[in-house]
């Protein structure tokens, strides 16, 4: 047997229901602002019967939580940053980078038969990159291998980089590029390194490199790179000249030794030595030889 309710009393049932229980609901998930900007976490209490709740937001990061707002007062890091607007969403004045983290909203409600909600935002809190720290090499041989260099570890979220030549950018493909199609060059825009496997005279120029996010972008002065010829005739005769140079010594030295030049000096009255006994020689010494002993 089916039994039939009207319809107005299945409304009151089902509005009855959803009272007594606590929602919660945010304008946006995944917030993000400029540093020292002003954010809004938005929580929003959808339903609710209680007329006091207890509202608390907690910080998370790899640390555990931590709370931000409990018993009615903003605590931790945003103590005089940050500030409730009724009901629940929390505002952030002047977001710093270390703001950058996940928030949870939560609400109990006494007096609703489902007592308990919770929502969780994501802030990301840009930082906009400083000056990076370029290296770029002042000559190189024609032919041979150079790279630039760039880093920076301010900006959030990470850098991207690229590099400029003469004001004009450098493509992560040469071939794509009329100017730089002859180049030969790997540019890693993660880590911001410019690699010429063998410099042609035609990159020879100023180079500078920008890093670049969401926030902003930061640039490094222009430096000057050459490209210079090496003189290949000229080195060879660099080396037969030092040969040649070489060679005179020794010859000189030779001859000095033959002339006898590095010879010992003769010997004097006052450097004799007595002659060794030969073996069975009796050998008398005469009277100077005794005088000069004694």
């Amino acid at each position: 047997m089916k039994i039939y309710a009207p319809p107005c009393l299945l409304l009151c049932f089902a509005g009855y229901f959803s009272v007594l229980a606590v929602v919660l609901k945010t304008n946006n998930e995944s917030p993000w602002t400029d540093e020292f900007d002003k954010i809004e976490l938005s929580c929003l209490i959808e339903s609710i019967s209680t007329t006091n709740p207890r509202i608390e937001w907690k910080k998370i990061t790899n640390d555990g939580p931590s709370y931000v707002y409990f018993d009615k007062r903003i605590s931790g890091d945003l103590e005089n940053r940050a500030m409730i607007r009724e009901p629940a969403t929390l505002v952030i004045t002047n977001a710093t980078r270390s703001d950058t983290a996940k928030y949870r909203c939560e609400v109990t409600a006494a007096e609703d038969q489902k007592s308990f909600d919770e929502i969780v935002i994501d802030l990301v809190v840009r930082v906009k990159p400083v000056v990076p720290k370029c290296s770029v090499p002042k000559s190189v041989p024609f032919g041979k291998s150079a790279e630039l260099s760039c880093v920076e570890d301010e900006g959030f979220p990470k850098s991207q980089y690229q590099w400029f030549k003469s004001r004009e950018e450098i493509p992560t493909d040469p071939k794509t590029s009329h100017t730089f199609f002859n180049s030969s060059y790997l540019l890693n825009a993660e880590t911001g390194t410019l690699k010429f496997i063998s410099v042609r005279k035609e990159d020879a120029g100023e180079y500078f490199c920008r890093a670049k996010n969401d926030a902003g972008y930061a640039e490094c002065p222009p430096q000057m790179m050459e490209v210079y010829d090496i003189d290949v005739v000229g080195i060879v005769l660099g080396v037969l000249v030092v040969v040649v140079v070489l060679l005179s010594i020794t010859a000189g030295i030779c001859c000095a030794y033959k002339r006898g030049f590095f010879s010992s000096q003769k010997q004097t009255g006052n450097n004799y030595k007595v002659p060794a006994k030969g073996d069975g020689v009796d050998y008398v010494r005469t009277e100077d030889e005794v005088c000069r002993s004694s």
